[in-house]
């Protein structure tokens, strides 16, 4: 009998051993969404064991990456070196933020493949095209130009604008690509023989400042973007009508900045310091959204990288159809955006930025302060996870693209941080400055990756192609770089 109740004393100090053991956590997605009940987990458990894990709650047929968060710092260790280095305490539920990782890997670019001369004047903008197969850049000069990727030389000499090229969109079918220039007005070409498609369409009374593709799950064969100016207004336009077909006014000052969202609104942001919202059948104001105390600078979407490449991605599929191309462009952004509204990061000469989620309130749900100069850029990571922003303070900062909760700060640059753009898997995160390097930075072990000095002055515009073989850089030496891995 005193063996039996022995034993039963045994089972119950092991069963509490083994609660004392585990940790009660409660996995969720990155927008905070359970994705299942709080589970009980060994405290040697791991990443690796935490993937296996995850995969099963969500029957996932092929076994996928996750990396995992606990208050915005990535679990690499057991969980138990990690609760006792941060003295967490467990007598609640441990929050685990199960983040899906690319399953390919972009390669760091570490050296410059070619330095390419042909622009006149300072190379002021670089675009790739969504397959990453082509490459488009404007110039102080008033040319665009074409460049062939495979061979690295000049393919398109482009003229017809009347001053300098400030900014280029390629339509997200890959089709066209819009140039907008100093003295506002805005050409159309052809990327295959570097033609213009029509006579400069002109209506903008001022320089222009950006210009957006209507997104290629709503409308494909693409024809409509909108342009943002210095005079104040956005224009809509479509190409094959070849004429502008609405005018969004409503700002009082320049607008700076403009993006065509995936839920099918447009994004103004203007020097009178509000961001608006349009419908865009009519061009009615549907939501202003007020906070920043300065000039708003430039904005950044959740869903971007899918807006940009449409039906492409890493692979390098091409489609027969515009059919079958706004199909797999839906599927993408659906995936892309989850059950989540699409949120909005707006940078300010104010130093702050504020996250915004439009369709929710009008309200920002963050301010987001640390800058100490002017917020020059704003740029969502391609899977939403992270924002990063590029400041006249010479540095760049990371922050939670879904609580907008700071992260870190790159510093490395001695001159102003004018652009920064994404490696495809969200891995890397690159920056063009004043001070006439690139530097690419890890975003895991948040430091310096590569340094890349090879301009002979201050680099404008930088571009990571959407496939993540190779950068591109322009800026005052006109000379555009390519750099690979």
């Amino acid at each position: 009998m005193e063996a039996k109740t022995e034993t039963a004393a045994a089972a119950v100090a092991m069963e509490e051993r083994e609660i004392i053991n585990n940790v009660m956590c409660l996995l969720t997605d990155p927008d905070a969404t359970p994705l299942g009940a709080p589970m009980y987990l060994p405290q040697n458990a791991g990443p690796q064991q935490l993937q296996q894990i995850v995969n099963k709650l969500l029957n996932n047929e092929e076994r996928l990456p996750y990396s995992f968060y606990i208050s915005d710092e990535e679990l690499l260790v057991p969980l138990s070196t990690y609760l006792q280095k941060n003295k967490v305490s467990v007598e609640k539920a441990l929050p685990i933020v199960c983040q899906p990782q690319a399953i390919f890997r972009i390669r760091p670019v570490s050296r410059c493949s070619a330095t390419i001369s042909g622009h006149g004047e300072a190379v002021l903008t670089v675009a790739f095209s969504p397959d990453g197969r082509q490459l488009a850049s404007g110039s102080g000069d008033t040319t665009v130009r074409f460049w062939d990727i495979g061979t690295q030389t000049p393919m398109y000499t482009c003229t017809g604008h009347k001053n300098w090229v400030l900014c280029i969109a390629w339509s997200p079918d890959g089709k066209y690509l819009v140039s907008g220039s100093k003295s506002g007005e805005l050409q159309c070409w052809d990327p295959q023989t570097g033609k213009s498609l029509s006579s400069p369409l002109t209506g903008h009374k001022k320089w222009i400042t950006g210009i957006s593709w209507e997104p290629a799950h709503l409308n494909t064969p693409c024809r409509r973007f909108v342009s943002a100016s210095k005079d104040g207004d956005a224009r809509i336009w479509d190409i094959s009508l070849k004429r502008c077909v609405i005018v969004l006014s409503g700002h009082t000052l320049a607008v700076t900045c403009v993006k065509w969202g995936g839920d099918g609104v447009i994004y103004t942001g203007s020097q009178d310091c509000t961001i608006k919202v349009w419908e865009t059948t009519q061009g009615k104001l549907i939501r202003e959204l007020k906070g920043h105390g300065h000039w708003v600078n430039s904005l950044a979407l959740s869903t971007e990288y899918v807006l940009r490449t449409g039906a492409f991605d890493h692979t390098g599929k091409q489609y027969s159809s515009p059919e079958e191309m706004k199909q797999v462009a839906l599927e993408r952004y659906n995936k892309m955006r989850g059950n989540a509204p699409e949120r909005l990061v707006s940078g300010s000469d104010d130093f702050t930025m504020f996250l915004w989620e439009p369709f929710i309130s009008k309200h920002p749900k963050t301010r987001m302060t640390g800058h100490q100069q002017l917020v020059n850029h704003v740029y969502f990571s391609p899977d939403g996870q992270w924002v990063a922003s590029a400041s006249f303070d010479k540095s760049v900062k990371l922050w939670n693209g879904t609580t907008g909760k700071f992260v870190a700060a790159f510093r490395g640059h001695v001159g102003p941080v004018y652009q920064i753009s994404w490696s495809a898997d969200s891995r890397l995160l690159l920056s063009g400055s004043k001070d006439s390097t690139l530097k690419v930075w890890d975003i895991r072990t948040r430091k310096l990756k590569q340094d890349l000095p090879g301009h002979a002055d201050e680099v404008f515009s930088v571009d990571w192609s959407p496939d993540g073989e190779k950068v591109a850089s322009g800026g005052k030496d006109k000379v555009l770089k390519l750099w690979m891995g």
